[in-house]
């Protein structure tokens, strides 16, 4: 059956699967207003919306889960060292899942300034002890977003975990106090890890040092400046030789070791396994299975750009529906790089109506950009 030939909208299934527009639309929001917008023009829409482990990704899980999913709250350390409520996702009695957002995001500031060199990720450690505590024998945790570049040291403490000065002290928070560090104990929280299965989604794939790294590619996101992005990188790297020699292992080049500034090679330090986060969290929510069942997928974030390839949901829904023989349309917010290798075409928002603001008016761009997509669709036989 040749896929490609051009289709009536009756005839058009479409798998609607964005990813989150950050600061925007939820993914479930995008992807409703998605499936709004290819039933206006006559097709069938099956909604299921993506994450790679950044923001959204907890949300995403649950409502995948629909049946038996729920949501406990709890007190933990925020990104600035203050008391924060953060929400634990359960899929079933003992499946968890901590979004490292939650606890240790960006979002989580308010309007406390970023601080690059002090913020800590030790809320998220704290969310994955306590549903170790709670009965959790898999734990999925989505990093992606953070506000620290600690290496995962802050984590690791919030777990249980020491991580020691000179003096025998626990060093302070954030990726500038690792240059303190001279002792690093994981035993307890190796004892707690024995029994439970920790899953790392990482939203990217960039090793913990160089150019793609959190301390020089990331960092001046979350306030850094151009002195503080040295100093973070020669402190992480210290701190990947240190855990080296007391035999926790080179995990430096580990692919996703950057994420979340360091987190993932924090919980590599650990023994947690780092995964793609796109392709487990589109594994968990079976998009493969409704790509199965459409003609067409229809994806997008807020913005495509050269990172888009990079780990990125999209990317992800692309390549599977490549996969399975059927044509993706990429709609983002702003549309920087086309990636024709990606996707069979790409719509902007901006460039929809230049009257309207996209960022006020998201949603029903979403709609009108999903019916063009339709309507300009290949057609099966």
């Amino acid at each position: 059956m040749d896929r490609m030939r051009p289709q009536t909208p009756s005839s058009v299934v479409a798998v609607c699967a964005p990813n989150a527009f950050k600061g925007t639309l939820s993914a479930e929001a995008a992807a409703v207003a998605m499936a709004r917008g290819v039933r206006d023009a006559g097709a069938t829409a099956i909604e299921i919306p993506v994450a790679d482990g950044g923001d959204g990704t907890l949300d995403v899980l649950l409502a995948a889960q629909r049946s038996g999913s729920r949501v406990t709250r709890h007190r933990v350390t925020g990104p600035a060292g203050t008391s924060i409520t953060a929400r634990l996702g359960w899929l079933g009695r003992d499946e968890a899942v901590v979004e490292l957002a939650e606890a240790s995001g960006l979002r989580r500031l308010g309007r406390a300034p970023r601080d690059a060199l002090h913020a800590t990720s030790r809320g998220t450690g704290e969310l994955i002890r306590i549903a170790l505590a709670a009965g959790a024998r898999r734990v999925v945790v989505g990093v992606g977003g953070s506000a620290s570049t600690d290496g995962g040291a802050g984590l690791l403490q919030g777990l249980g975990g020491h991580v020691l000065d000179s003096r025998g002290d626990e060093i302070g928070t954030g990726g500038a106090a690792l240059e303190e560090a001279a002792g690093i104990d994981l035993s307890d929280v190796l004892k707690r890890f024995e029994h439970c299965e920790i899953v790392v989604a990482c939203d990217i794939r960039s090793p913990l040092l160089g150019a793609l790294g959190p301390g020089r590619m990331f960092s001046p996101q979350k306030g850094a400046s151009a002195s503080d992005v040295v100093r973070l990188e020669r402190a992480l790297a210290y701190f990947a030789v240190l855990a080296s020699s007391l035999g926790y292992g080179d995990l430096s080049m580990l692919p996703g070791a950057g994420a979340a500034g360091g987190c993932g090679f924090g919980l590599a330090l650990a023994g947690a396994t780092l995964m793609p986060g796109a392709a487990l969290i589109c594994d968990m929510v079976g998009l493969d299975a409704a790509l199965g069942r459409a003609t067409m997928a229809i994806t997008g974030e807020g913005r495509l750009d050269s990172q888009t390839p990079t780990g990125k949901a999209p990317a992800e829904v692309a390549a599977r529906a490549r996969a399975h023989g059927i044509p993706s349309v990429a709609i983002a917010g702003t549309v920087l790089d086309r990636l024709p290798h990606l996707f069979s075409s790409t719509l902007s928002l901006a460039g929809i109506d230049r009257r309207i603001d996209p960022l006020r008016h998201a949603r029903a761009l979403l709609r009108t950009a999903a019916r063009r997509a339709v309507e300009a669709a290949p057609r099966p036989d």
